[in-house]
């Protein structure tokens, strides 16, 4: 006979083991569900601050455009579990900012010119208008308290450089004398994405500069204009002037290019020396690692720049300027005049530019290839630069037959006297360049 106690006794534990599972699975749902949550959060505020940059947007769109964006992360959290809320505040999001992108693009302007009370200057001009040069279109600013002020084209440094809201906030004083107009070169900021950049030469520039001097002397109802050049933009303007001086009252150049090559051997040749003496070893190895300019191959502007910061750290140690304490680049990111992609564009034509036209320039010799010119020149030189210089222009002048010729020292600037001193600038282009060459002064 067969007693209960000898029977084998069965016992299902599997309910036991599923028990334990399924809180460790939700946990860890929980847990995916909250990181993925952080992130869309995380990008909603990162999207909010780039939109934040674009500061052409309107203020009634801005604040549409945040609203949106924080209903898309406080949907994350009250619908969920009700939608896939994770995909769809995402694509929310997305979409909300290629609306602010696009935005930003639109509405791109120059700020008006007004009085101390606020109210535009009656016949004054703010324009940032498109022109089509060389067949593509291309940007410019147009500023100036009056209209009928002589006209001052402005040619950036570069190659690759863009300057619109720096002069607007920097040298807003030569608007009150000049109608300033602020050109975005071929392959620059605004004009980016309207040319071959690949393409691109030094007789382009010069040609399209001198198609823009014949639009403005139309517009404007002038025989003749002022062009003022800066570092790259003196090399354009003494070509433009050396080609057509018919068209232009004087040159002024700031930080005024000679001989490109000569400068950089000399420049790299500084750093070398003054890293020796300040005993940093593994910069200068560094450097001697690149060997001596000129450069060929991709990426040269960041082999020129590891002994171009040398250069501008012992310039910034010398030159003290106004103590103005502007910040070109925050003014750029935070002009009006550009939009979210040209902001980018901006950062781009920096090092697209400079590598497709340095190198064509390698060979550049004022001394010998433009010893007359037949406009009145001006040379405003900052005493302490170091990337275009002084020797080299102080030769230049010495053998420069012009009507006239004037050297201007700024003694405390190093490669931007314009902005390092705007003030004295505003004066000197005002109460020098002006009152000599006006033919009715």
């Amino acid at each position: 006979m067969t007693t209960t106690s000898q029977l084998p006794i069965m016992v299902d534990n599997s309910h036991i083991s599923k028990s334990n599972q399924q809180p460790a699975k939700s946990f860890i749902t929980q847990f995916l569900r909250a990181i993925l949550k952080a992130i869309v959060t995380l990008i909603a505020l990162i999207s909010l601050l780039l939109l934040a940059i674009a500061t052409s947007v309107p203020l009634a769109i801005s604040i549409l455009l945040v609203v949106m964006t924080l209903g898309m992360v406080v949907m994350l959290f009250v619908l969920d579990g009700k939608l896939p809320v994770i995909p769809l505040a995402l694509t929310g999001i997305i979409i909300i900012f290629i609306l602010g992108v696009i935005a930003s693009q639109q509405f791109a302007y120059t700020p008006a010119i007004r009085d101390t009370q606020g109210n535009i200057i009656p016949n004054s001009i703010a324009s940032l208008e498109q022109v089509t040069l060389g067949g593509d279109a291309q940007w410019v600013t147009i500023r100036g308290n009056n209209q009928n002020n002589p006209v001052l084209l402005f040619l950036a440094g570069g190659p690759g450089g863009g300057e619109m809201a720096w002069t607007r906030s920097v040298l807003g004083g030569l608007e009150e004398h000049f109608v300033v107009v602020n050109w975005d070169q071929p392959g620059v900021g605004k004009s980016y994405s309207t040319v071959d950049i690949a393409s691109l030469t030094p007789q382009r520039f010069v040609s399209d500069a001198y198609e823009l001097t014949e639009y403005l002397c139309e517009r404007f109802n002038q025989e003749k204009i002022y062009v003022l050049g800066e570092s790259w933009g003196t090399i354009l303007g003494i070509w433009l002037v050396q080609d057509h001086p018919e068209r232009f009252h004087a040159y002024i150049g700031s930080a005024q290019m000679v001989n490109t090559t000569e400068d950089d051997i000399r420049g790299y040749e500084f750093a070398l020396a003054y890293l020796e003496e300040q005993g940093d070893t593994t910069a200068l190895e560094s450097i001697r690692k690149n060997g001596a300019p000129p450069y060929i191959g991709d990426g040269i502007l960041w082999t020129y720049a590891s002994y171009l910061n040398v250069i501008n750290g012992y310039m910034y140690a010398h030159a003290n300027g106004e103590g103005q304490g502007d910040n070109r680049l925050f003014d750029t990111f935070l002009g009006p005049e550009y939009g979210f992609i040209d902001k980018i564009n901006w950062v781009r034509g920096l090092n697209d530019v400079f590598n497709i036209i340095y190198p064509q320039i390698a060979d550049l010799d004022f001394i010998t290839q433009a010893p007359q010119l037949d406009v009145p020149v001006y040379f405003i030189e900052g005493r302490w630069d170091m990337n275009a210089m002084t020797v080299f222009v102080e030769q230049y002048y010495d053998i420069l037959q012009a009507p006239h010729k004037q050297l201007i020292w700024f003694e405390n600037s190093g490669h931007t006297p314009l902005y390092e001193e705007p003030n004295r600038f505003v004066d000197v282009m005002v109460n020098v360049v002006l009152a000599q060459t006006q033919p009715n002064s």
